[in-house]
Formats: structure tokens, sequence, C-alpha cells
């Protein structure tokens, strides 16, 4: 037993002979049946939302943060929502290429020629 558990470790078997199938095939379940385990966090997080229809344009302000711009039709901030729901709102808006870990400090709203408006958020890591 021993013998087959170190040529697994070492992967000795020539390929087509039923223990490079077995080992193989350990490794394809290993890759597609982890995601529904639980307890096996890898630490990503799916959207369940379908997220933003516009693009989303991200530029970094010099000061290891970032100005990120997101077009008004994809965020919907009420007129009288509170400082802390707005900022919550577009944290959420831009969570998609952000990542989780960022702070947003200010936000405007900026119009282009065309007349559409979009939001210009401030934001660090």
């Amino acid at each position: 037993m021993g013998r087959i558990l170190k040529s697994y470790f070492f992967w000795t078997y020539s390929r087509g002979s039923f223990h490079y199938d077995v080992m193989v095939t350990l490794i394809l379940l290993f890759i597609f049946a982890t995601p529904w385990i639980p307890g096996w966090s890898f630490g990503d997080k799916p959207s369940l939302s379908a997220g933003p229809v516009h693009p989303i344009q991200v530029i970094g302000d010099g000061d290891h943060g970032l100005i990120v711009t997101v077009q008004g039709a994809d965020v919907a901030v009420p007129a009288d929502a509170t400082v802390s729901e707005a900022r919550k709102i577009l944290r959420k808006a831009i969570e998609p290429v952000t990542g989780d870990a960022v702070s947003v400090e200010r936000w405007d709203t900026i119009q282009d020629p065309q007349g559409s408006v979009a939001w210009r958020v401030w934001a660090h890591r």
C-alpha cells in the first residue's frame, strides 16, 4: 500500500494505465466538486445580480486611491438619501471592479456632452 501511495505522490504511472486514470479522475473531481462542498471557501464572492450595464471607468488618483466613474443609469441614489445611504449605494455599485475592501470618500455627479449623468466616486483600499 505504501508503494502505491508513493507512486501516486510522485506520479510515476504511465499515461493510459489504471492508476493514471484514477489520479486524473480524483483531480477533476476535486476541481469540479469543491465549490459545492460546505466549508470549502476560496474567498470568492460571486455576484448574484447581473451587474452594471454600462462600462465602469477606473483610474488611479496618484495617492493609493481610485477614481471610479459609473453611469447614472446603473446607480439609483434617491434624492432624499442620507450621506450614509448614498455612500453605501455607491460602494455597492463600484464593488464589481474594486472588490469589497474599499471605502468611498466622496462623490460627485458629472454630465457628458450628450447629456448623460454619471457618478464620479473617490475611493481608497
